[in-house]
């Protein structure tokens, strides 16, 4: 229960950063941000470590921001698996998925409350 709800509610914000950033950020339907959010989800958990351990030394480099970039690319490579999500280019995706990591942190805090 706690999954599905978490999962709408992120594709529900997928939706609202497309209203945000209307030209830039484009998703078609609620059907294809459900789609865009479990990909988003499974790429972040697949392959978001792998990158991040392979960037290690960029990462300390530049003191973690690097990891903006590793987001952006996730967020990039979930539009382009998609017709419906489209992204315009590396700064939308950046932008695009500063709001929605936001929006994640928000639900995430709002489910903890809500269920413990």
């Amino acid at each position: 229960m706690k999954l599905i709800l978490r999962w709408l509610l992120l594709a529900a914000a997928l939706v609202i950063v497309s209203m945000l950033m209307a030209p830039y950020v484009q998703v078609d339907s609620f059907v294809t941000a459900l789609w865009a959010a479990l990909v988003l989800g499974l790429l972040n958990t697949l392959v978001r470590p792998l990158l991040v351990l392979l960037t290690l030394p960029v990462t300390l480099l530049t003191l973690g921001l690097f990891l903006f970039v590793i987001n952006a690319l996730m967020f990039w490579l979930a539009a382009q698996l998609f017709t419906g999500f489209v992204v315009a280019g590396f700064w939308a995706a950046l932008l695009g998925s500063l709001i929605y990591s936001a929006c994640g942190v928000l639900i995430d805090a709002a489910m903890e409350k809500l269920f413990n």
